[in-house]
């Protein structure tokens, strides 16, 4: 009954506009989402400055799948099911930690780095331990950011891969270290977390603290850009031609989205006097203004590499209306707090502009809730909106079953 309802929501979507209400409220369709989405992608956990060493784990929770990512005594970074397999408790109840080997607080199984079940006391003679390692996720890497998988056959990631190593790889990720990390719970839908991040349709009246340095267009050739920001993209556009830096948008569907922007003239970073927060830049930088990568993927992850530091975001669904969103700010790893950067310049801007986007995402949540409430149309400057959105229909109608057609218009 629950994916025949799905198929008519579906049916009833009109792309370039808002969902259906159920598709933000309904707790049923969220646990759909959740399997039909979050356990079939690849999804972003942290970056692997966040496990430098061998031990180093990070916990999160996909849906009811509590998973652990680890880096192993082979300096891999692994991923499991944080599940034991004696009785099912969690093995890492941290959000962050190290060990030697993971030990069930229960009954005190041991498993080795890999995964392996190395000790499980009190077990009978001839007990067959090779049985009962950790159930593996997928892992892959790419330019020092770590994505999981907890479908059984992952979907390619290549060419995602392939589309965004050139604009990352110069910031050398590899060669940072975590300066600040951020966690806050907004009680909104997940959908309406990522659908506000991918406009900047509010942001003149909502974020004065972003709009500092960030310019508000979200393409190049921006039809509703001023004379000016033509100006500043071709003088920004010259100078990255002539460092080999990439700044087109990549081919990246309604999948991904990769492209360098400007800041606004004299700003460099994001903060709130458009000075850097970070003096000691990224990799082999050696001038300030770069703007800004601006990485998005679905289903939760969007991400900024300037010259001077990286922002990672990642939002995970809690419930139907509630939301998580972790943001982590990473600096050169010989950067010195105190001396080459200050927290509070380094976080200011994107800690106001989460707070403030959260007040929006949980406002329009409450009145979605309304019995009014009907689909609206995007205004163009809202685009990513309906890649998102189409993107998201694609994947509800493959777990209904329904064949991808052409959505419905007006």
């Amino acid at each position: 009954m629950l994916k025949e309802r799905i198929a008519g929501l579906l049916d009833q979507r009109l792309s370039g506009h808002s969902l259906p209400r159920d598709f933000y409220v309904d707790e049923q369709i969220f646990q759909a989402d959740i399997e039909a989405v979050f356990e079939t992608d690849w999804l972003f956990a942290c970056s692997t400055v966040e496990i430098p060493r061998p031990g180093d784990y990070l916990t999160l929770r996909v849906g009811h799948n509590p998973i652990v990512v680890l880096r192993n005594r082979e300096g891999e970074v692994v991923a499991f099911h944080n599940t034991c397999r004696h009785r099912g408790s969690q093995l890492c109840l941290k959000e962050r930690g190290r060990a030697n080997r993971l030990v069930c607080p229960y009954h005190q199984w041991v498993y080795e780095l890999d995964g392996s079940l190395i000790n499980a006391r009190q077990m009978p003679d001839g007990f067959d331990t090779s049985g009962y390692s950790l159930t593996p996720v997928h892992v892959q890497v790419i330019c020092g950011m770590v994505y999981i998988c907890l479908a059984d056959e992952p979907p390619s990631l290549e060419r995602f891969r392939a589309g965004v190593t050139p604009y990352i790889a110069p910031h050398m990720p590899d060669r940072t270290k975590v300066a600040f990390t951020s966690t806050i719970v907004e009680e909104a839908n997940w959908k309406l977390v990522i659908e506000n991040n991918r406009e900047c349709y509010h942001c003149a009246a909502n974020h004065p603290e972003l709009l500092v340095s960030m310019v508000e267009f979200a393409l190049p050739d921006d039809p509703q850009a001023k004379t000016q920001f033509q100006g500043l993209m071709d003088r920004s556009t010259a100078r990255w031609d002539s460092l080999g830096l990439p700044h087109k948008p990549a081919d990246g569907g309604i999948e991904f989205r990769c492209i360098r922007l400007p800041f606004n003239e004299n700003t460099v970073s994001f903060t709130t006097d458009g000075k850097p927060a970070c003096n000691k830049l990224l990799g082999d930088f050696t001038e300030q203004d770069l703007g800004s990568v601006r990485m998005f993927r679905v289903p939760h992850n969007w991400n900024h590499f300037l010259s001077d530091h990286i922002i990672h975001f990642r939002v995970l669904p809690i419930s139907a209306n509630r939301t998580e969103l972790r943001t982590t700010w990473l600096v050169h790893e010989d950067a010195v707090e105190g001396v080459d950067y200050d927290v509070e310049h380094l976080t200011a801007v994107w800690l106001a502009t989460n707070s403030e986007d959260g007040m929006l995402a949980e406002n329009n949540h409450r009145g979605i809730l309304s019995r009014a409430y009907r689909p609206g149309p995007y205004a163009p400057s809202e685009f990513m909106l309906t890649h998102f959105t189409d993107w998201y229909a694609g994947k509800m109608g493959d777990y209904v079953g329904t064949p991808r057609t052409a959505v419905a218009a007006e």
